[in-house]
């Protein structure tokens, strides 16, 4: 988009929550998007971190997010000795399983490949 656009910005308990930009703006904005690839995926420095010592990208997501193994095993529908051994590296993941960890986790497939 070649205009400066000046949106409307409404906050709410004095934070900024959203903004508002003319209608043709929003249709060229949405117009030119351009779809994600694999160079779009993102990673946190801790998480970038914990797989340069050697962890796996599942067990460095899951300690960034928070979870321990049983949580994340539930929440992905796997028994947590299931996840230890994809963590340490000792099983390669079916796709299925990436997906429901991604699922789980609320981050993307392509998150959790080396």
């Amino acid at each position: 988009m070649s205009v400066h656009i000046d949106p409307q910005i409404i906050k709410q308990n004095g934070k900024p929550a959203f903004a508002v930009i003319p209608w043709n703006d929003y249709q060229e904005l949405l117009h030119n998007h351009i779809e994600a690839d694999d160079s779009d995926v993102w990673f946190p420095n801790e998480v970038v971190k914990a797989n340069v010592r050697g962890d796996s990208l599942i067990k460095a997501w899951r300690e960034y997010l928070k979870l321990t193994q049983s949580e994340l095993a539930a929440k992905a529908g796997m028994k947590q000795s299931a996840l230890a051994r994809l963590e340490n590296n000792t099983v390669n993941p079916r796709k299925s399983t990436l997906l429901n960890l991604a699922k789980a986790m609320g981050i993307s497939v392509e998150q959790l490949l080396d």
